[in-house]
């Protein structure tokens, strides 16, 4: 079964454009995912997949969400769009093969499936946040902020839409409003912080690039919020991150009575100890000889 290459320009014409003959193309070689066609998992998967002539679009696109939770997103591709072809959700299955292609990171890509979604259906909420999602890793923030708040206006209980604002608010400093879209998601998914699977169609873009500072804020929430077990797990992710978390803590009235806790000397200290000893050995493999280094006898 040969990958699935969708270019720019039959993008703009999709789905009509696509035949199955076209679907099965040859495209250029891709040696991982030759590999991954080695493996027991593929082998098992295989004999099992429908014949994309006779199947239904359910079961075409059934098939396609196996291949994705799988791990063999080239093939999810294939019959998703053998999907559409038989006439299945358009968009949907738009939506599925967009979330793919993000998990593949072809963004431009990704970004022209939910770019159609939406130009399908206005009101569709999840267009709008994977739309959002796709800006988001271009570093387009203030579009990925308008595209989620559109979202959370046509889904209001979404916790994922509002973690989503949150984090792209966070990337444009306004640490405020990011705390509070954050905690509308912990309202809505006590643990929304803890999701980290990639089988859903509504992409999910947990942390940004600084992810100390990122982690510090929403340690500061889970604070305010009197969870003291998630406070020190994000805490000490702020702290081996580099964050100055003690020189910070002073700062919120909630985390400064923490700043003398043991609990929380303990962890920054154990952070230090950590970095150190990472700097060690970053030194001693670009030839450098670290301090305090013990000697390994001959």
């Amino acid at each position: 079964m040969a990958w699935l290459f969708f270019s720019l320009s039959s993008l703009l014409r999709f789905p009509t454009l696509l035949t199955a003959q076209k679907l099965s193309q040859p495209a250029t070689p891709d040696a991982a995912r030759d590999l991954r066609h080695q493996s027991a998992d593929w082998f098992a998967i295989e004999p099992h997949l429908p014949d994309p002539v006779t199947a239904s679009p359910q079961k075409l696109e059934t098939a396609g969400d196996v291949l994705r939770a799988r791990r063999f997103p080239e093939d999810a591709l294939v019959y998703y769009g053998y999907a559409l072809q038989r006439g299945g959700p358009e968009q949907e299955l738009l939506i599925r093969i967009g979330v793919t292609e993000l998990e593949l990171r072809h963004i431009d890509v990704a970004r022209l499936y939910f770019l159609r979604v939406v130009r399908l259906q206005k009101k569709n909420a999840q267009g709008w946040n994977n739309l959002g999602a796709a800006e988001y890793v271009e570093g387009r923030y203030g579009a990925a902020i308008s595209d989620y708040s559109k979202a959370i206006k046509l889904d209001k209980k979404s916790a994922i839409y509002h973690s989503n604002l949150g984090t792209a608010l966070f990337e444009e400093k306004n640490f405020e409003k990011a705390r509070q879209q954050f905690d509308i998601a912990l309202t809505l998914d006590p643990d929304m912080m803890q999701h980290h699977g990639a089988s859903g169609i509504e992409a999910h873009m947990l942390s940004p690039a600084d992810h100390a500072h990122y982690s510090f804020e929403i340690a500061r929430l889970y604070a305010h919020r009197g969870d003291e077990e998630n406070m020190l797990r994000y805490l000490t992710l702020a702290s081996e991150g580099g964050y100055d978390v003690l020189g910070s803590m002073g700062s919120d009235e909630v985390l400064a009575k923490y700043r003398k806790d043991p609990r929380v000397i303990s962890l920054v200290r154990n952070a230090n100890a950590l970095r150190n000893a990472k700097t060690s050995v970053a030194d001693a493999r670009s030839g450098g000889v670290p301090p305090l280094l013990p000697q390994v006898p001959n």
